[in-house]
């Protein structure tokens, strides 16, 4: 790490996602609908949708549309099928970029995304070109100022792997494996804490510090491909400054 802050980097991408809030809306359709028909719509045995459910009640989706995705994905009612397809590339900066999209149409999505790539000095690159720099983690986030001990005491009981605290911010991360990630959830809610974002998420080994104008495109870069109607989620390996992501 390059010493920016991990919360505020938090904090501008969630801001971004608000102002498109439409289209958080549809991504997290997608998502609830492929959990379902993977796992089956009962959220208690299966834990990504599970996970999913939360998300959209923490946008303040509507409980009825919730439903109506899980009975799509299920068969109960009629629904489009989506296809989960992970792309892999670089950013300017030799930045690590992988892009995981939902569609319908493999051929648009693939177009539109190396479009987007191109368009700002990166390349799209070959299966497992750089999804070896990350792993698959459960993370949770508490801002600066969360109690250390209390949050640390919870994470150890329920089994979570580390507890990070960032000395830029004072922000406090819990990591915990995907398959332990509902339990140690479950633990802060037994202890009466509520983390202010949780997601199991891709985290590369290490982070490339990236400035500048740099910095600025690849923020450019990430916001398409975010923005972008396929795309469920964009991760990369860069430690971006608070300055790139103002417009």
């Amino acid at each position: 790490m390059a010493g920016h802050s991990k919360w505020a980097n938090i904090q501008h991408r969630k801001g971004k996602q608000d102002a498109k809030r439409g289209k958080i809306f549809t991504k997290i359709i997608r998502e609830i609908t492929v959990a379902a028909r993977l796992g089956g719509g009962d959220p208690g045995s299966n834990p990504r949708l599970r996970l999913a459910m939360d998300k959209a009640l923490a946008a303040n989706m509507n409980k009825d549309n919730i439903e109506r995705a899980i009975k799509k994905a299920t068969g109960e009612l009629e629904g489009v099928s989506y296809e989960e397809i992970r792309y892999e590339g670089y950013a300017p900066g030799g930045v690590a970029v992988i892009v995981d999209t939902m569609t319908d149409n493999r051929m648009r999505t693939v177009a539109e995304v190396r479009h987007a790539f191109n368009k700002f000095g990166g390349n799209l690159g070959t299966d497992g070109s750089v999804a070896f720099m990350f792993k698959k983690l459960g993370v949770a986030s508490f801002a600066p100022g969360a109690d250390e001990d209390a949050i640390t005491n919870a994470a150890i009981d329920a089994g979570a792997d580390d507890v990070v605290v960032h000395p830029e911010d004072g922000s406090i991360e819990v990591i915990a494996a995907p398959e332990n990630f509902d339990a140690v959830l479950a633990g802060f809610e037994a202890a009466g804490l509520k983390p202010d974002e949780s997601e199991v998420t891709l985290r590369a080994d290490n982070d490339i510090a990236v400035e500048g104008d740099t910095a600025v495109t690849v923020v450019k870069l990430l916001d398409w491909l975010e923005d972008l109607d396929d795309v469920q989620e964009v991760y990369s390996n860069a430690d971006l400054p608070a300055e790139a992501y103002e417009d």
